[in-house]
């Protein structure tokens, strides 16, 4: 296995940064590396989350401490392509595959330095939900209204 080629699924091509309509500037911190001198597969999770929420709360659709509606995680992923390692200058592309009623799918890609192509893509799966039943509840229109913005058409294979 080569290190510029680290993920398992390999029919997966990697992503470039002009398939998100929105990119995220964040940092890697000496605490992310591991034994293995590399950022530690589950920061990149944090790193998905930091920059939907950011996203997120900027933006006015989500106060973290008092929105009455909030988005809970049901389901992850992540490919792997080529290491991060501190003190290395990150950037997320983030995107939303499927906007529904009560759910989005974001996919989120991590990009190493300048490079083009991905060193990590993955997506989340957000149900939203009363903030104090956690029952699902349809998406605010604020809400709606921003992930529209980060939507993306997908189009077949021929």
């Amino acid at each position: 296995m080569t290190e510029d080629r680290l993920s398992a699924d390999r029919t997966t091509p990697r992503d470039t940064r002009a398939a998100y309509p929105r990119l995220v500037p964040l940092t890697t911190r000496w605490g992310d590396n591991d034994v293995y001198g590399h950022v530690n597969n589950v920061v990149y999770y944090a790193f998905f989350d930091t920059a939907v929420n950011g996203i997120l709360v900027e933006a006015g659709a989500l106060d973290i401490a008092r929105s009455p509606v909030i988005g809970l995680v049901v389901e992850t992923g992540c490919g792997y392509f080529a290491p991060v390692a501190f003190p290395d200058r990150i950037t997320a592309g983030v995107r939303v595959a499927h906007l529904g009623r009560t759910s989005v799918r974001y996919e989120i890609a991590i990009f190493r330095e300048d490079e083009a192509e991905a060193a990590a893509q993955g997506h989340f799966v957000h149900v939203y939900v009363d903030r104090e039943t956690r029952r699902p509840v349809p998406l605010p229109e604020r809400l709606r209204a921003v992930l529209a913005e980060l939507a993306v058409v997908r189009r077949e294979a021929p």
